[in-house]
């Protein structure tokens, strides 16, 4: 059997110290990375082709690859995906976008305006998921979405509970020890000491993050913005709850 490691890299969820630590431990054309299209069937049966052809590959990685993993004969898969705070990975997303300097609209968006403007402007987006239930939309995928948000979180929830690993990046070093130990007994020894990558330099709490957030935004916006996420919190703390 081929064991190979598939780490699903969300925006602002760790995923660049994700892949710097990766990429040290296997090196070379042992780590490789591939972006998908948008349309669920198209991405599903390209990441599988890439999985493939790929056979001197140990550890893949993509931003836009979609859940569930691949089911491949004589390859077993260990996905590696991580979940954040939901409104802590909203302000590392905004701050990240500003300073990023590409032409992006989010980029775009965040240099021309303040945190509560970027946000009031994505939350009014239809199908904009940057700063609405981020997590559940991406999980919920593993088992086919749901046509209501309510079935979403349903089959993410479901998801946490049947992959072999979901960090926590709020939790990050335990999360790592975890799946040093999940990789080990599938055969890869690995040294995943954290290399800290695109990580802003914030030593604060959740909640003091939060507290900061509803003064410079006051109570209408910030109300809003904790109902447009109020099922990506619960699943966050569902996660919380699985990983203890």
């Amino acid at each position: 059997m081929r064991t190979v490691i598939l780490h699903y890299h969300l925006f602002k969820n760790a995923g660049t110290s994700m892949d710097a630590t990766l990429n040290r431990n296997f090196p070379g054309d042992l780590w490789v990375t591939r972006e998908f299209p948008s349309d669920p069937k198209s991405n599903a049966e390209q990441l599988k082709q890439w999985i493939i052809d790929e056979p001197q590959a140990i550890c893949f990685s993509s931003h836009t690859a979609f859940l569930p993993p691949p089911e491949i004969e004589n390859v077993t898969i260990i996905p590696v995906i991580f979940m954040r705070h939901p409104i802590d990975r909203i302000i590392s997303a905004y701050s990240f976008e500003r300073d990023q300097g590409a032409d992006t609209f989010g980029s775009t968006l965040a240099r021309n305006t303040a945190l509560s403007g970027y946000i009031e402007t994505r939350l009014s987006i239809p199908n904009d998921h940057q700063c609405r239930n981020f997590h559940v939309e991406k999980f919920s995928r593993m088992f086919g979405k749901g046509n209501s948000l309510t079935q979403r979180l349903v089959n993410a929830k479901k998801a946490i509970e049947a992959l072999p690993f979901v960090g926590d990046v709020g939790d990050f070093d335990n999360s790592i020890k975890r799946l040093e130990a999940l990789l080990k007994d599938n055969g890869l020894e690995v040294d995943l000491t954290a290399e800290r990558k695109n990580v802003s330099r914030q030593p604060k709490t959740i909640d003091e993050k939060l507290k900061s957030l509803h003064e410079s935004m006051g109570d209408e916006l910030y109300n809003k913005l904790m109902a447009a996420n109020k099922e990506d919190l619960e699943l966050y703390e569902f996660l919380s709850d699985n990983n203890r």
